[in-house]
């Protein structure tokens, strides 16, 4: 099993940056592509981001992609997501998982499992 912990989140200004990370415990996280997801308050979560598990491949929503990059280390079992470029509409709790049923889509949250409690992301106008 993959337990994760999120963190980095924040208030930041319009056009600002931060760094989100993904601390995985567990022997098996190079065994998951990991993914970014994001839910605003009344809204649906949404897929972000996600990184295959060996970090050679990324895939973005279309509304972040230039502004953010996901990427992983799994020598330290962490993912990474960073984000440019923030906008208010960026504005969410931020959360990260495990693709668990590597046979399907990226873009589909009930295909991933062990889910981070979520850090929040605040991006004033």
């Amino acid at each position: 099993q993959v337990q994760v912990v999120e963190s980095g989140g924040g208030l930041v200004q319009a056009g600002g940056s931060l760094r989100l990370s993904c601390a995985a415990s567990g022997r098996t996280f190079s065994s998951y592509a990991m993914g970014w997801f994001r839910q605003a308050p009344g809204k649906e979560r949404e897929f972000v981001a996600a990184v295959s598990r060996r970090g050679g491949s990324t895939y973005y929503t279309p509304s972040v992609e230039g502004r953010f990059t996901t990427s992983r280390d799994n020598a330290k079992n962490t993912a990474y997501l960073q984000m440019n470029s923030l906008k208010p509409e960026d504005t969410a709790v931020y959360y990260c998982a495990a693709h668990i049923d590597a046979s399907g889509s990226y873009y589909r949250p009930d295909l991933y499992g062990y889910w981070g409690q979520g850090t929040q992301v605040t991006v004033s106008s």
